[in-house]
C-alpha cells in the first residue's frame, strides 16, 4: 500500500456516515435482519439508504468513495447492488496505520 493509496483511504473514513456504512456492515444480521436476499451477497444498496436516512444518491456517492479506497466491495445480481466490507484490505489498512504511527 503506497503512501498515496493510505491518504485515500484515510480521507475515505473522514465522513461519520462512511464510517457509519462500515459499522453497519460488519454486523449486517444487527442492521439489515429484514433484507429479503440473503445477507451472504451482502447488503443491498436499498437496505443501506433506508439506514442512513438520507437520499440515494448521497448514500451512492458515499458507497463509490468505499468502493475506491477498497474497504468495501460490490456485487450486482439482477436489478440490485450489494454491498460487504473488504475485512483482508481493513486489516491491511489498520497495520499500516500501526506502522505509521
Amino acid at each position: 500500500m503506497s503512501a498515496a493509496e493510505l491518504d485515500e483511504m484515510i480521507k475515505a473514513l473522514s465522513h461519520p456516515l462512511r464510517r457509519d456504512i462500515l459499522h453497519w456492515l460488519k454486523q449486517p444480521e444487527l442492521f439489515f435482519a429484514d433484507q429479503e436476499h440473503p445477507l451472504s451477497f451482502g447488503v443491498c444498496a436499498g437496505m443501506i439508504d433506508r439506514q442512513a436516512g438520507v437520499s440515494q444518491s448521497t448514500v451512492s456517492a458515499h458507497l463509490a468513495t468505499l468502493l475506491r479506497a477498497g474497504f468495501i466491495s460490490s456485487k450486482k445480481l439482477g436489478q440490485w447492488n450489494f454491498f460487504m466490507r473488504n475485512e483482508a484490505v481493513i486489516q491491511q489498512f489498520i497495520a499500516r496505520l500501526n506502522e505509521q504511527l
